[in-house]
């Protein structure tokens, strides 16, 4: 099986780390708008691998392995995979784009399989008009880890494309869940609030940053804070999905909180910018001054 992910980010690098680390897929495609960009990704991945050497978890001979399997560049490389993993940036005109530039333009194999790994945009509108329509292959962050994969069905989906993917998912040694197309799917439907609401009530002067993670790590048995997990996933993605869902449902419950639009203003993202509701700088992880203006 070969296998293109389109977007060498952190979910795009590690779904394709996912993909060349499993046995029945014989090469994978690492691309992105710049060559520099696709190495970049690759690099990341081998960083992950030589910590588990280091640890002992794996042998080099392993990780040449996985490496050797992943080929790096521009979109014009992915011309014969039996399966397409966008994992661009979470705008819809440019997922729209790069899935028609892949089917007119690059991929030459009439039985490709076209998947977005979208967190909340309409699986039916990113593949709207095209030859093939779209599914959602939902990944989770950090994607070699976590489990689960959300299997997400447009209006315009084929069941057996919906069947193979599920049956990939299972082949990588992930837990796919079935979910038809709404905003936010499953867990970023009922996450992302929550999420927002912990700002929200930081916000309104109820309680400090360290203070309202802690009691919903030990209140709740979470693993890890409200707070804390919006810097892990990107403020900037939080308010995306936030702003897809409340402006498919034209519920104001989804409403984003002013502070994380102007945090997000701010550049002050989470872990990616180094800021966020704790500032990371040195290694280390501090609440920022709760006094201070945002």
């Amino acid at each position: 099986m070969k296998v293109g992910v389109i977007g060498a980010g952190t979910m795009g690098s590690g779904i394709a780390q996912t993909f060349a680390q499993c046995p029945d897929v014989e090469k994978v495609y690492l691309c992105d708008i710049k060559e520099e960009f696709a190495e970049r990704g690759k690099g990341k991945i081998k960083k992950a691998l030589d910590k588990r050497v280091a640890r002992g978890k794996m042998t080099q001979e392993e990780v040449d392995q996985i490496l050797g399997k992943i080929t790096t560049g521009l979109n014009t490389i992915c011309i014969d995979p039996d399966l397409i993993v966008e994992a661009s940036i979470e705008d819809m005109e440019s997922k729209k784009n790069v899935f028609r530039e892949l089917q007119y333009q690059i991929v030459r194999n009439p039985k490709c399989i076209y998947a977005t790994n979208s967190s909340s945009l309409s699986i039916t509108e990113i593949g709207a008009g095209l030859p093939s329509p779209c599914i959602g292959m939902h990944f989770f962050n950090p994607a070699p880890a976590m489990k689960l994969v959300e299997v997400i069905a447009g209006i315009n989906t084929y069941q057996k494309t919906v069947d193979r993917i599920k049956k990939i998912s299972e082949m990588l040694g992930k837990t796919p869940v079935q979910v038809d197309e709404a905003p936010g799917f499953v867990v970023n439907r009922i996450l992302i609030p929550m999420i927002n609401e912990a700002i929200f009530v930081y916000s309104e002067g109820i309680a400090k940053i360290r203070d309202i993670d802690i009691a919903m790590k030990l209140g709740c048995n979470h693993p890890m804070g409200p707070l804390e997990l919006g810097d892990y996933i990107g403020l900037d993605i939080v308010l995306a999905i936030l702003e897809t869902i409340y402006h498919d449902t034209g519920d104001s419950k989804y409403r984003p909180a002013p502070l994380l639009r102007k945090m997000v203003r701010g550049n002050k993202l989470g872990v990616k910018s180094g800021v966020g509701f704790y500032d990371y700088a040195d290694g280390q992880k501090v609440p920022v001054d709760e006094e201070a203006v945002i």
